[in-house]
């Protein structure tokens, strides 16, 4: 009888051995599942971050391409304005030497020459080889070859300092230089023409130059002064009328 109730005893501690053994299996698979599930659940919300960040970089990416588009748009208008600014100039300034004097030194009435004619004949300029010479750097500007045309317009106000040209191949130097990038040759070139040749008619054109030159450096200060500069010594004109807008601007 005692052997029975050790067997029975036995068989029921097995039993609950293999009880348990299923219950660790069932728990197992629970926890297994769990994971699953979780794992399952943070890799869909990376997926879904991941799509986020890939529309957000081609929104990036689009928008990048559409501002590019309107600097170079933006460039191109600026260049295109600057070629139209320069073919006016070169164009006004070709129409206004048809009525300039042309010609050597001045002919003596009846054949009379003083004793002094001849020594004054040799000394003075000879504006056909001034306008010849003149001619020559402005072609090169026309050209587009700046550098030469720098040059050129620089030999000219050099040698011919007080020629009634010298005011306009100061201001073409400045351009010439401008052409080139070079906005500290170029304000340098065309403050000649503001502070030298004050009463020329391409002084308040230069200023705007200078202005331009200031506000592609990043001086707006200066460039702000230069165009009230402008305003305030060429009234009623047309270098005046476009300070003024440019002023409005800033």
């Amino acid at each position: 009888m005692q052997a029975l109730r050790i067997v029975l005893l036995i068989s029921a501690l097995g039993a609950a051995q293999a009880q348990a053994g299923m219950f660790d299996d069932d728990e197992a698979r629970r926890q297994i599942t769990d994971l699953k599930v979780k794992t399952e659940a943070r890799v869909d919300q990376l997926g879904k971050s991941q799509l986020d960040l890939a529309n957000q970089l081609q929104r990036q990416s689009e928008e990048i391409a559409r501002l590019r588009g309107q600097v170079e748009t933006l460039t191109y208008e600026l260049e295109t304005a600057k070629k139209r600014q320069q073919d006016f100039y070169l164009d006004l300034d070709t129409r206004l030497r048809k009525f300039e004097p042309q010609g050597g030194g001045s002919v003596a009435v009846d054949g009379e020459k003083g004793a002094n004619s001849g020594a004054n004949a040799a000394g003075a300029t000879d504006p056909a080889k001034e306008s010849r010479d003149y001619e020559a750097a402005l072609n090169q500007f026309k050209a587009q070859k700046y550098k030469e045309a720098a040059w050129a317009f620089s030999a000219f106000v050099q040698k011919n300092p007080d020629s009634s040209l010298a005011p306009n191949a100061q201001f073409w130097l400045g351009n010439a230089w401008v052409a080139q990038r070079n906005c500290a040759k170029a304000i340098e070139a065309h403050s000649v023409v503001t502070t030298k040749y004050t009463t020329s008619t391409k002084a308040p054109d230069s200023w705007l130059a200078i202005a331009n030159c200031q506000q592609e450096m990043g001086n707006a200060a200066a460039a702000r002064r230069s165009l009230e500069t402008v305003v305030a010594k060429y009234p009623n004109t047309p270098a005046a009328d476009t300070a003024q807008q440019n002023l409005k601007k800033k």
